[in-house]
């Protein structure tokens, strides 16, 4: 397993208090209802378990795969769809989980998924935005942190399947 150097960008602290930050306001943007998560796999699943444990509304999950990304620190453009829902979101106030938000490719191209499948409401969270990297305008309504354009991992980010199990968000120093 090849080894990097790691700085941390945000703090263990750091991240659990905006989560909380997070649920505390869905929690009373949902208030009287209940809200489904679609976690997206395998970056969002961290984020989505601490979310979820933090939104005091009923809370449904269901989980989907795609990626642009591979094993290259750079999105390839192309999304692909590995595992759809297991359930019906017809009729339901979803939103979409996602760990980080680059070029808006990915969350674009399920917006549009899952739109067509009749949700009552669908939203985006996303634990990380880097607009600098934006190529398609998607609107996000919950967002953990903006952060600048580096290569981030820890919290389920990882780099070819490494560092997913760091507990802060660090930027990977290459050589």
């Amino acid at each position: 397993m090849e080894k990097h150097h790691v700085e941390v960008m945000l703090t263990e602290e750091q991240v659990n208090a905006r989560i909380r930050e997070l649920g505390e306001k869905i929690s009373r943007d949902y208030a009287g209802k209940s809200v489904h998560l679609i976690c997206i796999l395998k970056g969002s699943v961290y984020f989505t378990c601490e979310l979820a444990k933090r939104i005091t509304v009923p809370v449904t999950m269901d989980f989907m795969q795609c990626s642009s990304y591979g094993a290259d620190t750079k999105s390839s453009g192309v999304v692909r769809l590995a595992k759809d829902l297991d359930e019906s979101i017809t009729g339901k106030d979803v939103i979409i989980i996602e760990d980080i938000i680059d070029s808006g490719r990915t969350l674009n191209h399920l917006k549009k998924l899952l739109g067509q499948r009749n949700p009552a409401s669908l939203k985006i969270c996303t634990l990380l935005d880097k607009p600098d990297r934006r190529v398609v305008d998607v609107p996000v309504e919950y967002v953990g942190f903006q952060i600048e354009d580096k290569f981030v991992i820890g919290y389920g980010l990882d780099y070819d399947q490494q560092y997913r199990n760091l507990p802060y968000i660090g930027v990977v120093e290459f050589d």
